[in-house]
């Protein structure tokens, strides 16, 4: 069951990330200013057409956080590689937040000529990927 006040509280978030007023929301997922008003006051709940219009127009948005609070907003995108690279581990595609930055050829030429003995990636997210040969 939809808490409508949460509900309520993340709607506001969405306008604020935004920066829209309830007006303009309105215009943009096309219901009548009204509708945005009830659901903001918690005197009506949201309809499933309602939150379906949402998530055609704002993809940012995840089903689940906005009607439950569960997830993430903005949506964080999952990267799936579909083969492995140099630096997989397993032949099965994982799953990564965020793509390592490229290294550039002068660092490569640097050493070429040199074992490698283990490669590390940091995340800013502070995670980090311990690969070795």
């Amino acid at each position: 069951m939809v808490n409508i006040e949460q509900f309520a509280k993340r709607l506001n978030i969405l306008m604020d990330y935004y920066e829209i007023s309830a007006a303009l929301l309105a215009e943009k997922i096309e219901v009548q200013r009204s509708s945005i008003s009830h659901i903001l006051s918690g005197r009506n709940k949201p309809s499933l057409e309602f939150v379906l219009k949402i998530l055609k127009e704002f993809p940012e948005v995840e089903l689940y956080w906005l009607l439950n609070g569960v997830g993430h907003f903005p949506k964080q995108v999952e990267i799936k590689e579909s083969a492995p690279t140099l630096f997989s581990t397993t032949k099965e595609p994982e799953t990564k937040k965020e793509e390592p930055k490229a290294i550039t050829k002068s660092i490569v030429s640097d050493h070429l000529n040199q074992e490698i003995e283990r490669i590390v990636i940091f995340y800013r997210n502070g995670n980090f990927k311990n690969y070795l040969p």
